[in-house]
């Protein structure tokens, strides 16, 4: 996933969400991305969220899934 992948005012689902949310700002962090977001039914500012979304390296050797 790119930072242009996901624009202000899409509506997505995250893990560990219930229900979707609204894109309020993306930018990039140290390590993934960093999204603030609201629930997508109208929610108060109060109830913005900021999300860290890190990423994670999978080494594929004969056949076998490495975790790095």
């Amino acid at each position: 996933m790119l930072a242009s992948d996901i624009d202000v005012g899409d509506t997505i689902e995250l893990p560990g969400l219930a229900g979707l949310v609204l894109v309020l700002q993306v930018r990039m962090g140290q390590g993934g991305l960093i999204f603030t977001v609201a629930p997508a039914a109208g929610g108060q500012p109060e109830h913005e969220q900021v999300l860290k979304l890190t990423t994670r390296v999978q080494v594929h050797r004969r056949g076998r899934d490495l975790a790095v």
